[in-house]
């Protein structure tokens, strides 16, 4: 079974520093473990550790495969779950800022779509 490191202390800190600047306040992020394929071959889940936090009714998760790999989502319900169309990151920042920039062009499509 393949062993995922711990989040370390200065991926906590870009995280809630991110989160931060985008918000304009500080957002409670919580480290999690979740299970995911790690490739699309695998048939069992490995568990990963992740970031998650909450604005509004969208929940964010961002998972770290491996070193220098993560995997970012948003979601509303359970059948409402969008990622950002790249399967995998190799750098934390780029991962939570095209997580942000997603969600923030989902919400505006949406409200368009409703006028």
């Amino acid at each position: 079974m393949t062993r995922i490191a711990d989040i370390t202390d200065n991926e906590i800190w870009l995280v809630e520093t991110t989160l931060q600047e985008r918000y304009g306040e500080k957002k409670e992020v919580q480290v999690v473990d979740t299970e995911i394929r790690l490739y699309t071959s695998d048939r069992e889940l490995t568990e990963c550790p992740a970031f998650y936090w909450q604005d509004g009714d969208c929940h964010f998760i961002v998972a770290k495969a491996d070193d220098n790999r993560f995997r970012a989502q948003f979601f509303y319900r359970i059948h409402e779950q969008f990622g950002t169309n790249r399967d995998e990151y190799d750098d934390l920042a780029t991962c939570v800022v095209t997580l942000l920039q997603t969600q923030t062009d989902h919400e505006q499509k949406k409200t368009a779509d409703t006028r």
